[in-house]
């Protein structure tokens, strides 16, 4: 058993502050001394970067749909060791706290979560255009499952003294403690657009004033002795911790080197698949396809995973010898796996923009949103899967692909058609997958790059 204090940040709804707490939350803890693990439940990208810089470790995933609820535990222990022992664990929610998959509501929710963890939650509500009512509202999501154990409230978006002393009257009425305090600050606004908020890798310089203002924010509005007595109630966790080289095995011989396309275009990617990789015997080398001319020498391998290509299509365009070089290496019959915006760079063009060529598709922005969990079948052997083979992935994004599906497609998603294109050692499709929920596609990958 560990133990390892912990809470989970919460809210009614999404939009009510989670996010902005969170961050503070952590970065004010590390502000003090402490070592803090940063967590976030569901499938985001964006969230974990700035809970990363808050806490100078990578953020980490919690989803029990794309990795099994089984390993949602051992994960987290994880992430708590990895680099170091944390002194406390903050794990910022997904949506509303009861929110989940429409067929299972409460699965993959961040009250799903929390009682995996065994820890306590604090909720996050924004206290804008509510005065006593904030009472019925909490109450009511204290006492809507007796399993999930709700300590404490933060107040988010108070405008006044007298609005401050109206809420929190009215959750003493209801015996709930109120934590913190946050007031309205227009200058911690953090830039979103089309899929939420802009990356810390394309901002990286406003993202840490960005952080160091909420730290701030936070150390002055919130009881933060009060957050670490409840992340100390919460109880030991039985163990082991998951271990990339035991998901994985022995690694493979031949050290291949596989570039992970990074940068501003390219943001999206989980922490546990260089891990994964490495485990299985792979040299990780990153790769900037916006700035870096060629592959790194010597590469037998590519993973480009999620982004935003489309807002950089033109800059990528311009990268003429990079994407030359990744045209040979496809003749050369290197391995290639591209995730949502991997898909779009090895298209033949995006929004008019030249990309790769590697796939016969054309991709442009569309209005609609495309979002959700898909369970999904292999439908054409791959250098990341064999024919048959389930995953589960979710898909996230505002493009459109013509055609969809190649002549060999990667995936035939449950309810939604066929998807994806496979040609050779090439596998590019929408669907985004946590590789710790496939440990077998990695090993398979990084012998394709052998």
């Amino acid at each position: 058993m560990t133990a390892v204090p912990r809470v989970v940040i919460a809210a009614p709804a999404s939009g009510q502050g989670k996010t902005t707490i969170a961050t503070g939350l952590i970065a004010a803890l590390s502000a003090r001394g402490l070592t803090v693990s940063p967590h976030k439940v569901g499938p985001d990208y964006i969230d974990p970067g700035y809970h990363g810089i808050a806490a100078g470790r990578p953020g980490r995933n919690l989803d029990p749909f794309l990795v099994g609820e089984e390993r949602i535990v051992p994960m987290f222990l994880h992430g708590v060791r990895t680099p170091r022992q944390a002194d406390v664990a903050v794990v910022e929610g997904v949506m509303g706290l009861f929110d989940g998959m429409a067929a299972q509501p409460e699965f993959a929710s961040t009250a799903h979560v929390a009682k995996l963890l065994r820890a306590p939650v604090i909720l996050v509500v924004d206290g804008s255009s509510q005065g006593a009512s904030v009472a019925a509202l909490v109450s009511g999501f204290r006492d809507f499952d007796e399993h999930v154990r709700l300590g404490g409230v933060i107040l988010n978006r108070v405008a006044s003294d007298r609005h401050e002393a109206m809420l929190t009257a009215a959750l003493k009425d209801i015996g709930m403690p109120v934590l913190g305090v946050v007031r309205r600050r227009a200058e911690i606004a953090t830039p979103s657009r089309h899929l939420g908020l802009v990356p810390v890798a394309e901002r990286a310089a406003p993202a840490l004033e960005t952080v160091r203002t909420l730290s701030e924010l936070i150390t002055e509005s919130v009881d933060l002795d009060a957050v670490l007595a409840l992340a100390n109630t919460a109880p030991p966790l039985p163990g082991p911790a998951w271990d990339p080289a035991e998901a994985i095995g022995s690694p493979l011989p031949g050290r291949p080197r596989i570039a992970v396309a990074g940068g501003e275009a390219f943001t999206f990617s989980y922490a546990e698949t260089a891990e994964l990789l490495t485990a299985c015997g792979a040299e990780v080398v990153p790769l900037d396809p916006i700035h870096d001319p060629a592959l790194p020498a010597g590469t037998s391998g590519l993973v480009i995973g999620g982004g935003f290509p489309e807002v950089h299509a033109q800059r990528l365009a311009g990268n003429a010898e990079l994407r030359a070089d990744v045209r040979r290496l496809a003749r050369e019959g290197g391995a290639i796996a591209a995730e949502c915006a991997g898909l779009l760079y090895l298209a033949k063009s995006l929004d008019g923009h030249p990309m790769c060529g590697l796939i016969p598709t054309e991709a442009e922005m569309h209005p609609r949103l495309t979002l959700g969990y898909r369970r999904a079948v292999a439908v054409t052997d791959s250098c990341l899967a064999e024919a048959g083979t389930t995953v589960h992935g979710h898909e996230f994004h505002r493009t459109v692909c013509t055609p969809a599906a190649g002549e060999r497609p990667a995936w035939n998603r449950a309810g939604h058609g066929p998807e994806g294109f496979v040609d050779g050692a090439i596998h590019a499709s929408y669907l985004h997958t946590h590789w710790a929920g496939n440990p077998a596609g990695v090993r398979r990958f990084v012998e394709a790059c052998g």
